[in-house]
């Protein structure tokens, strides 16, 4: 008897049954022969012979139509179960049909089969029906789910590229411009200055639009452009950077930490006659998972009348669509004067690896 539904497995519905779906018809066949036998006061292996090949016919039908609408698979059914309640009778009793079927009890035998079969099979194939709809539905929304997953990933992607792409001119046009007073001022730097973008660039153009960046990278990346700037102005910029080796490997939005270091050269350093010190560092909480990456300058600060530029915005915008909701950027100030800004995310214990990149 039909039991089980199709293999979810599948996107087409199977033609022939499975072994477990055979199985258990097997073992339906068995019950309602041992309870024929029993009620009727017959011989066991007559009896399970009959209602097995009924089954039997009743499981191929019901899986041959597996594409048809479920109404017509249960009429099929319904018009298998005297057909094949006869075929058992004519095979059994073959020549002597017409002499079975005369008397009353061979008339009463074949009219409780094909009730029994008429009801365990309409039952079986109802209950085979509706295993089938929960397991498509299931299915349905397994991949609704997946295609749902696949689409938010690849909007999160085009996001990403595009703030990525807003920060990176944004660099490039602010070095070319300093280059661009040097040699107004005809200063000897300009040169080497102009030698070190170079190398920059080859260095960070593999990296420009890296989507799996980690924060070992983007630190090489702080340290040439860093080394770039203190070309420019040797005497008055100073930086450190201390990052724990198992955070290099730490996935980052690339060019985002870039940025932050860059505010702080072009608002904190450059406004100063003295200069000032950039210290970029990360840490980690094990306990928490908590990370905290950080650009301090000993600049000018932040003016009070100042608003957060796109820049800012865009970091803050990726951390989040990196991290989630809970990633932030935070601004303080430094006493006696500077500022400080802080990236705050949480990431797994297996994000993190002892390894550099």
């Amino acid at each position: 008897m039909p039991i089980n539904p199709v293999n979810p497995a599948n996107r087409l519905p199977r033609r022939l049954p499975t072994s477990r779906q055979g199985a258990i018809a097997l073992f339906i066949a068995l019950q309602l022969s041992w309870g024929l036998k029993a009620l009727f006061s017959t011989a066991f292996l007559p009896v399970f012979a009959r209602i097995g090949f009924i089954g039997a016919v009743f499981l191929f039908v019901f899986y041959a139509t597996a594409r048809r609408h479920a109404v017509l698979r249960l009429l099929a059914i319904a018009l298998l179960a005297p057909l094949a309640s006869m075929a058992t009778f004519i095979v059994a009793e073959w020549p002597h049909v017409g002499k079975y079927l005369d008397r009353v009890e061979g008339v009463g035998a074949l009219v409780v089969l094909t009730l029994v079969s008429w009801i365990c099979g309409l039952v079986s194939a109802a209950i085979a029906l509706r295993l089938e709809r929960l397991v498509r539905e299931r299915d349905d929304r397994a991949r609704a789910a997946s295609e749902k997953d696949a689409l938010e990933r690849s909007l999160l992607d085009a996001r990403l590229r595009l703030l990525q792409a807003q920060i990176e001119p944004h660099f490039l046009f602010n070095t070319l411009a300093n280059i661009q007073a040097l040699v107004e001022a005809g200063s000897p730097n300009a040169a080497p200055v102009l030698r070190h973008l170079i190398n920059y660039l080859r260095a960070a153009g593999p990296h420009l639009a890296d989507a799996d960046a980690t924060l070992g990278r983007e630190l090489q990346l702080v340290e040439a452009y860093l080394s770039l700037m203190r070309m420019r102005m040797p005497d008055r910029l100073t930086y450190t950077l201390s990052v724990a080796p198992e955070l290099a490997s730490l996935r980052f939005p690339a060019m985002a930490l870039l940025t932050l270091v860059e505010n702080a050269v072009r608002h904190g350093i450059d406004p100063t006659t003295d200069g000032g010190r950039i210290d970029v560092g990360a840490k980690r909480d094990r306990g928490t998972g908590a990370v905290n990456v950080w650009v301090a300058d000993t600049g000018s600060g932040m003016p009070e009348s100042a608003a957060p530029g796109a820049g800012l915005g865009n970091v803050r915008a990726r951390l989040r669509a990196t991290f989630g909701d809970t990633a932030r950027l935070d601004l303080h100030e430094v006493a006696p004067h500077g500022l400080r800004a802080e990236c705050h995310f949480t990431v797994r214990e297996t994000e993190c690896s002892p390894s550099l990149p």
